[in-house]
C-alpha cells in the first residue's frame, strides 16, 4: 500500500499529477472511514483504472488545506472541515460522500441519574474538541428539549472519552462506528443521544474532493480515481469482514477488534448504503440544510472571523458527474 511518510506530505509540488500518478490526504488516523481507499488499492482497482495512488497519513497540516494549497490531488474531509473551507472561499469540489447517515451521537454516563434528556445538560461539564459546531450542535439540542444552553466546556480532545468514564466531565461527542464501538469493547456504561432527533439536521459524512481546476483540466483522471474509489466502498459493503481483514492487514492497530467491530456496526446501520442509495451518492437536500444550520448557527465565518451570510444556494459545492459513466 503506498503510504508515504508524514514529512513528505508537505513537501509536495503543488501541481497537479499526471493521469497516472495522484495522492489523497486523510482526514484523521486510518480507520474505516477510509476503508474503501485501501481496498481499492490492495484489490486493485486503482492499478485496473491505469493509476499509481498515494494514500498520504493524517499529519498536522488538515487534509482540507493540503488540497486548498494544490499539495495533493484528493482529500478525505470531515464535512465541517469542507463546508467550512469551501465557504471561506477555497477552491474545491466535493465528489463523495461515504457514511450515508449521521454517525456522531452525544454520550453520557449512563448511570448518571441527574441526565435523561438534553435540557438535564445545562449546568453540566461537556469535554470538547475546541470546535465552533459542537457549541451549535449542543446548544441546539438542548434548546429544542426546553433547556437553557449553558454548560461549561474543557477541551480535552480524544482525552474526553477517559474523562466521561472516570466521571471527571458529564457529557461529550462521539462517532457511533469507531469510538462507540471502542466504548463497547471496554464494557463502559454509556448512553446516548441522537443530534436528529432534538433538531439538528441528519448529514451525510466524510467527503472526497478535489481542487475545482482538476476537475475542470483532468476529468478522465478524476473519473478514473473516483470510480475506482467507489468499487472499494462497494466491495466493502459487500464484504465487511473481509474488508476489515484488509484494513488491519495494512495499517497499525493495537486492537483489531475495533476494527472488526466498526465494520459490524458499519454494515448492521447501513452506513455506507441503505440498499438503494449508490454508495458515494450526495443527497442535495441532506447537503443544503446541513449547510444552512451551520450558516445560521454562525458556525461558518470569514477571515476575520465574522458570520458568513448564507449564499441561498450551494448546489455548485459539489460536482457527481463522473457517476454518470
Amino acid at each position: 500500500m503506498n503510504i508515504l511518510p508524514l514529512g513528505l506530505a508537505a513537501g509536495l509540488i503543488a501541481t497537479t499529477a499526471s493521469a497516472d500518478q495522484v495522492s489523497i490526504a486523510l482526514d484523521w488516523t486510518l480507520n474505516t472511514n477510509h476503508i474503501g481507499l485501501v481496498v481499492a488499492q490492495q484489490k486493485g482497482f486503482f492499478d485496473e483504472a491505469g493509476l499509481q495512488v498515494d494514500i498520504l497519513p493524517y499529519s498536522d497540516s488538515a487534509s482540507t488545506a493540503l488540497l486548498a494549497a494544490g499539495a495533493v490531488d484528493f482529500a478525505y474531509m470531515t464535512s465541517l472541515g469542507f463546508m467550512s473551507a469551501k465557504a471561506g472561499g477555497a477552491d474545491i469540489t466535493a465528489l463523495w460522500v461515504t457514511m450515508q447517515r449521521e454517525a456522531g451521537r452525544l454520550v453520557y454516563n449512563s448511570e448518571n441519574r441527574d441526565i435523561t434528556r438534553p435540557a438535564d445538560l445545562a449546568g453540566k461539564t461537556y469535554a470538547g474538541f475546541g470546535s465552533a459546531w459542537e457549541d451549535a450542535l449542543i446548544s441546539t439540542m438542548i434548546r429544542n428539549d426546553g433547556g437553557t444552553p449553558e454548560y461549561d466546556t474543557v477541551t480535552l480532545g480524544t482525552g474526553a472519552y477517559e474523562a466521561l468514564a472516570t466521571g471527571a466531565v458529564d457529557f461529550t461527542l462521539e462517532v457511533a462506528t469507531w469510538e462507540g464501538v471502542n466504548s463497547e469493547l471496554l464494557n463502559r456504561k454509556q448512553a446516548h443521544f441522537t443530534y436528529a432527533d432534538y433538531g439538528v439536521p441528519d448529514q451525510q459524512g466524510g467527503y472526497i474532493g478535489t481542487q475545482s481546476g482538476m476537475l475542470a483540466d483532468e476529468p478522465d483522471t478524476v473519473r478514473a480515481f473516483m470510480t475506482a474509489t467507489q468499487r472499494g466502498y462497494e466491495w466493502a459493503a459487500e464484504n465487511p469482514a473481509e474488508a476489515a481483514q484488509i484494513l488491519i492487514d495494512n495499517g497499525d492497530f493495537p486492537n483489531e477488534d475495533l476494527v472488526r467491530g466498526s465494520m459490524r456496526v458499519i454494515d448492521a446501520g447501513g452506513y455506507l448504503t441503505d440498499g438503494t442509495t449508490p454508495v458515494g451518492q450526495i443527497d442535495a437536500q441532506r447537503f443544503s440544510t446541513m449547510a444552512q444550520f451551520l450558516y445560521d448557527s454562525g458556525v461558518l465565518r470569514d477571515a476575520d472571523g465574522q458570520p458568513l451570510t448564507w449564499p441561498g444556494d450551494v448546489s455548485n459545492w459539489y460536482d457527481q458527474g463522473w457517476m454518470a459513466n
